[in-house]
């Protein structure tokens, strides 16, 4: 901690700088055919809505019972100018099963201060962090409901029908900001998590929360420039550090753009493996070649020492001041880290263009066979999103399945549900929503992982688009109260 005359200045210079990058945020120019996340399938919703009598076709698996939660932006009020879409207000969408019937649909959004009073209600209670803007990811932990967001804000706990909010740094067992995407260790109920914070470029933490819902390590750990850390994996033996080249950018914060991070090609791409109990000075890191990944699909350890980390990659992004991703995803690759050697193997598992891989989640950190994914347009596009179909991945025998929703419907990350608890890897549902900008109507779509290219064996029909967003789970009753 610096001395209060290092604090005074560096209160003093944040503040010129924020006065300085608000100045310029109102004289930057609206994008020429208007902002893309902002319009087309991206026009956010301007209601919040419950909804009772639901259309479904085929027949709800009966042992679906609980809620499908997905969370991501939908602004009250956006300067089409300086909007990007990872800044947007959270709405949190939420659907209920039970006895093989859809009971409600409700979408809300996550109270902030400024949504609040924007829309003229109370903001939701609880300690707020460096900011409260929460929009990525819905999870249970410790058998509770939290909406996430990265790099600032603390987690908000939401109640079963979404309109009780509380902003909670883990009941006051958390230090700073959290993550997007914290992971669980089926073998201990344990969450791990990279986090990190805008304001302090020099510094991540490694943070572990117990399977009560409480936070029981914060580990630092010093990096260079700022890196924006989405996701981490774990195995047996490691927390996985993925520091890739979007960093903290000076420049685009100053000029006025609501996201400052941008490629940083001068910043050196490193995976850290981190032991499990270890500290920053016991870090593994690995050189890499530059390139970024959002989401990891999984990771686990080898018979004969290495680590297999299966991830998302792009060979760069954000490099040109989009409103939202802007580059060509390069496939599914499998990167084979050797901590002896300290190097990273890259081979390319699917050429082919996704985003938001999701395994068994029982299986996380382990060996595993099944992997799904969203198929992403084959050009960069100006929405990012786009393409109709979902990928399945039989990680054994390479092959890859296809399941195709047709002309106009664009599905967003779906989710594995185990028909039971201990049922095999890749027995159960795949759960999300498919926009259908045909008709401006949106279906909870599910499918049966194992016949994946057969039609959903149901479809929950919502009378409205839901606008593309990150991150959803199935909360099964009994996990979140």
């Amino acid at each position: 901690m610096g001395s209060p005359i290092e604090t005074l200045i560096r209160g003093t210079v944040a503040k010129g700088i924020g006065t300085l990058a608000a100045f310029n945020r109102k004289h930057l120019p609206p994008p020429a055919n208007g902002n893309p996340f902002l319009t087309g399938m991206h026009t956010p919703m301007t209601e919040e809505r419950t909804l009772t009598e639901l259309t479904v076709t085929g027949t709800i698996p009966a042992g679906l019972d609980g809620r499908y939660l997905r969370i991501g932006p939908n602004p009250v009020a956006p300067d089409p100018a300086s909007y990007h879409w990872f800044i947007g207000d959270g709405m949190v969408h939420g659907l209920a099963i039970a006895n093989g019937r859809a009971l409600w649909y409700r979408n809300r959004w996550v109270r902030s201060n400024a949504v609040a009073k924007a829309r003229g209600v109370a903001p939701a209670p609880g300690p707020r962090h460096a900011f409260d803007t929460v929009n990525t990811n819905v999870v249970d932990i410790g058998g509770r409901t939290f909406a996430l967001v990265e790099a600032g804000s603390y987690p908000v706990e939401l109640g079963e029908t979404l309109d009780d909010q509380r902003y909670t740094p883990f009941d006051g067992s958390l230090q700073g900001s959290f993550s997007a995407h914290p992971h669980r260790d089926p073998k201990t109920g344990e969450q791990h998590a990279i986090c990190y914070e805008g304001r302090d470029p020099g510094t991540i933490r490694y943070v572990v929360i117990d399977a009560t819902g409480r936070v029981i390590r914060e580990e630092p750990i010093a990096v260079k420039h700022g890196p924006m850390i989405h996701d981490c994996a774990i195995t047996d033996r490691f927390v996985i550090i993925l520091d890739l080249p979007v960093t903290f950018s000076m420049k685009a914060l100053v000029a006025g753009h609501g996201f400052p991070y941008r490629w940083n090609p001068a910043h050196q791409a490193r995976v850290g493996l981190m032991p499990r109990q270890g500290r920053q000075e016991d870090i593994i890191w690995c050189p890499v070649a530059p390139g970024y990944a959002f989401h990891v699909a999984n990771a686990h350890d080898t018979d004969d020492g290495q680590v297999i980390l299966d991830l998302c990659v792009y060979d760069t992004m954000f490099s040109d001041g989009a409103q939202g991703p802007d580059a060509r995803s390069r496939g599914l690759e499998r990167w084979t880290v050797d901590p002896a050697g300290r190097t990273v193997a890259i081979r390319t598992l699917d050429a082919a263009p996704q985003e938001f891989p999701r395994p068994d989640e029982r299986f996380f950190g382990q060996p595993y066979r099944h992997a799904w994914s969203l198929a992403l347009p084959a050009d960069p596009a100006s929405r990012f999103l786009g393409a109709t179909a979902l990928y399945a991945h039989d990680l054994a025998t390479g092959e890859r399945q296809i399941h195709d929703f047709g002309a106009n419907r664009h599905p967003g990350e779906f989710v594995f549900v185990p028909e039971t608890a201990d049922s095999p890897e890749g027995h159960g549902w795949l759960i999300g929503f498919v926009i259908d900008m045909a008709t401006e109507t949106t279906d909870l779509v599910i499918l049966d992982a194992r016949r994946f290219q057969d039609p959903p064996v149901a479809s929950i029909r919502l009378p409205h688009r839901v606008p593309p967003g990150f991150h959803g789970n199935w909360i099964a009753r009994g996990e979140a109260q």
